[in-house]
């Protein structure tokens, strides 16, 4: 964290890149041998942790592209090309995630009426080095990257905790095995993962199928937004308006205010930047607002005549 703010946003959005690019390596070299140890010490609990490290490894691999993607989109200034890549990028994720804790769950459902012999020893010190790494990833992650503010890297972050819970899971498991012989524990200890995966997954299929429908980000009220634009001095009123997320973290806002009818073109000016900067005050950065004259109002004014009837306008909106 201490790093990221004195240089600026060049120096903190390189740092996130080299963490998540870091960790991207570690987590997926250290993924593939868990799948073989899984594989070789038959232990379903270090399977799933590994599926788990699957899907932290796409979250910052996604990240990564995301912020690759997102600096050569920068010379293009407001059009979103790529921004939304990242979103498609998490809807994929998480079904994914989903898929793979359905399987887990079916594969344990078969191992609890029947637990199979797992080399506990085996599965121990692999879990155990599992543990290790993601104490490892989640410190560069902290350490080097903005992890309040990106969501990006905030994922990765929170996608790492989990899967160090996972491997606490696996050491768990192998232990209760080793010493008490509990076969049960192998196939309970996946159940857990999966149910970690499966809400991870919901959550950020959720959200990003939430962006991809254009709703209002979840971080901003509609309502303050339109007191925001109509305190501002010489606004009489707003309609049309639609707030919408380009990309987790990005905003955007279109609407058209009613304005006095006898305002100059620098006067208008004035009133757009600070209604511009208002707006980013409340975390929108990208505002277009359209100004009309009191004096010639527009008919189909969304806001205006919200309750009343609605079906009277048949009023088709783009952005």
């Amino acid at each position: 964290m201490g790093l990221g703010h004195d240089h600026g946003h060049d120096h903190t959005h390189g740092a996130n890149k080299k963490a998540l690019m870091i960790s991207f390596f570690i987590i997926s070299a250290y993924m593939i041998v868990e799948v073989i140890g899984g594989f070789i010490t038959n232990s379903l609990a270090l399977l799933s942790d590994a599926g788990h490290m699957l899907s932290d490894a796409i979250s910052l691999g996604v990240g990564v592209l995301a912020f690759t993607l997102g600096e050569r989109a920068a010379n293009y200034g407001k059009t979103y090309g790529y921004k939304r890549f990242e979103i498609l990028a998490a809807v994929f994720n998480g079904v994914t995630l989903i898929v793979i804790s359905l399987y887990i769950f079916y594969e344990a459902s078969k191992r609890f009426a029947n637990p199979p012999e797992v080399a506990s020893t085996g599965m121990l010190v692999i879990a155990f080095i599992g543990l290790l790494v993601n104490i490892l990833v989640a410190w560069i992650l902290l350490r080097s990257g903005d992890t309040e503010e990106n969501l990006n890297l905030r994922a990765a972050y929170l996608h790492v905790l989990g899967d160090l819970l996972g491997s606490v899971g696996a050491i768990v498991a192998a232990l209760l095995i080793l010493f008490f012989n509990w076969g049960w524990a192998d196939p309970l200890a996946s159940v857990i993962v999966a149910i970690l995966i499966m809400v991870s997954g919901w959550r950020v299929t959720k959200d990003a199928i939430h962006v991809l429908m254009e709703g209002a980000p979840e971080n901003i009220e509609v309502e303050a937004i339109i007191h925001t634009i109509e305190n501002v001095q010489g606004v009489l009123s707003i309609h049309d308006l639609h707030v919408w997320s380009i990309t987790s973290g990005q905003n955007a806002l279109s609407c058209h205010a009613i304005v006095d009818g006898g305002m100059k073109v620098e006067e208008s000016q004035t009133l757009l930047r600070t209604i511009e900067h208002e707006l980013k005050q409340k975390g929108i950065g990208h505002a277009t607002v359209q100004l009309e004259d009191s004096s010639q109002p527009h008919e189909n004014s969304i806001m205006c005549q919200f309750g009343q009837d609605l079906s009277a306008h048949h009023h088709s909106h783009s952005h």
